[in-house]
């Protein structure tokens, strides 16, 4: 019986910690705009410190909902999808992004996640524009406007 209690104690401590969902293209709705998340190459998910998961159609979605939240101190992720891994969410602090003219996102941006550093420069010398880190991509979201205030 002791045994019995420990293992319903584990499974209750682990569904209470945050963790990722997965983003149900085509059906789940932008936590921010609004619009049905479509685009495997440009969505964002934030998982709060208590577990609740919100998903974004759009990175600069995310970039807004965490600014309008007061910081990603309370978020225990932050993902936004791979470009070059349509569906793939990886972490947004350590990821690198392009701002390109040339690729197109869902919320009119322009903005593209990449796994590394090379990956995003290889991708402006292919399709020209900027890359930031993402620190510098918060930066220059608040300076030019892409985040709403």
């Amino acid at each position: 019986m002791k045994y019995l209690f420990a293992i319903a104690g584990f499974f209750a401590l682990s569904a209470c910690s945050p963790q990722p969902q997965d983003i149900h293209y085509g059906e789940d709705m932008c936590s921010y705009c609004k619009m049905t998340i479509v685009d495997r190459q440009h969505a964002a998910e934030a998982v709060t410190n208590k577990g609740r998961v919100y998903k974004f159609d759009a990175i600069e979605c995310l970039l807004n909902y965490v600014e309008d939240q007061g910081g990603e101190e309370q978020f225990a992720y932050l993902l936004v999808n791979n470009y070059q891994q349509p569906g793939e969410l990886i972490p947004a602090q350590q990821s690198h992004y392009l701002i390109s003219k040339a690729v197109p996102s869902p919320m009119g941006a322009y903005l593209s996640a990449f796994q590394g550093a090379a990956e995003a420069a290889q991708m402006k010398t292919d399709k020209g524009g900027q890359t930031y880190d993402w620190d510098a991509l918060q930066q220059h979201a608040l300076q030019s406007g892409l985040i709403a205030k």
